[in-house]
């Protein structure tokens, strides 16, 4: 029975590249994990708390909570509220700005991720070839005298190969499905947090004023 690296190497050189391939992808995922996980806040907790702050007519204390936080949604409210005074046009334009940026930095080396998830059956498959052409060209060197034997374990060898790249790409497409969906709730509290603070401020702070999510009310 082979282990893992006499299987590795049999499977001939293009095993290497995949091997980096996986290693980066590991790499990419681990670190968008945990930058999406650090941007991950309660938006609603975070925005109700700002308005709090708001209704007491203190700007200063909600722009610093803003800067104490880290993630998305406190980059796009504090844009919000540096821009409070302008007009509703400009407030919007900012805020926008704000969010498109701000996706742009979670989304970083994702789509990368698929690329080269995509890239691994090709690598794999090219391993394959050059195994069967190593095959045929030891059976043009031996003629009839190759043995089944030694056929299937070309053969067998050839295919690792692919296997493996199959496998680099199975994983990395489930690492990219996985944080595209993370990334899909965080970009969902980027609008939505953006579109409470400017309904917030366009209607001039009031205190009593309630929390929309989803369409519907809920009282602070």
């Amino acid at each position: 029975m082979q282990n893992a690296i006499d299987i590795f190497i049999a499977g001939g050189p293009m095993m290497y590249p995949l091997a980096l391939l996986g290693l980066i992808l590991a790499i990419m995922f681990f670190e968008r994990l945990l930058y999406l996980h650090k941007g991950q806040i309660r938006a609603i907790e975070f925005v109700s708390g700002i308005k709090e702050s708001l209704k007491k007519r203190r700007l200063l204390e909600a722009i610093t909570i803003c800067d104490e936080s880290f993630g998305p949604v406190p980059r796009v409210v504090k844009e919000a509220l540096i821009n409070s005074e302008s007009s509703p046009e400009v407030l919007s334009q900012a805020v926008n700005a704000a969010a498109v940026n701000q996706f742009a930095l979670l989304s970083r080396r994702i789509s990368s991720m698929a690329t080269l998830a995509k890239i691994a059956p090709l690598l794999g498959l090219m391993g394959t070839v050059l195994g069967f052409l190593e095959i045929f060209s030891a059976i043009s060197d031996k003629g009839s005298f190759i043995s089944v034997s030694e056929l299937s374990l070309g053969i067998y060898k050839a295919l690792i190969s692919t296997v493996f790249g199959l496998f680099v790409a199975i994983a990395g497409w489930i690492a990219y499905s996985y944080l595209n969906s993370r990334l899909k709730v965080l970009s969902q509290d980027i609008d939505w947090a953006a579109n409470e603070m400017m309904l917030f401020i366009v209607r001039k702070m009031p205190e009593k004023e309630d929390l929309y999510i989803e369409g519907k009310e809920k009282k602070q």
